[in-house]
């Protein structure tokens, strides 16, 4: 199962360490506390759309990038486990091999 929170988590973490910010420094321009934060970027808490908002004015990125790429990890990560199932639902060649000693 693909989770959205963290995927963006991972977007946000990225974006954060691209820039060179540490969590006290996000937290601060972010006004957020720094632990929320840290649940946010292992996926571990939802972020609200206010708090989306604050965060990607502290890292000076638009939601709509963070949003784009998120949702284009999603489709990865979706194909991925679709190809996956696939995979596992095709039968064996040759199908059911009877031995014989002759």
């Amino acid at each position: 199962m693909v989770l959205f929170r963290r995927q963006l988590g991972d977007v946000l973490r990225a974006e954060r360490m691209r820039r060179g910010m540490t969590l006290r420094e996000l937290s601060s321009d972010a006004r957020i506390s720094l632990g929320y934060i840290s649940e946010i970027e292992r996926g571990q808490k939802e972020a609200s759309s206010e708090l989306l908002a604050s965060l990607c004015e502290a890292l000076e990125v638009p939601l709509s990038d963070v949003l784009r790429e998120v949702s284009d990890t999603v489709a990865v990560e979706e194909a991925r486990l679709i190809a996956e199932a696939a995979v596992e639902r095709v039968p064996a060649r040759g199908g059911n091999v009877v031995a014989s000693a002759a």
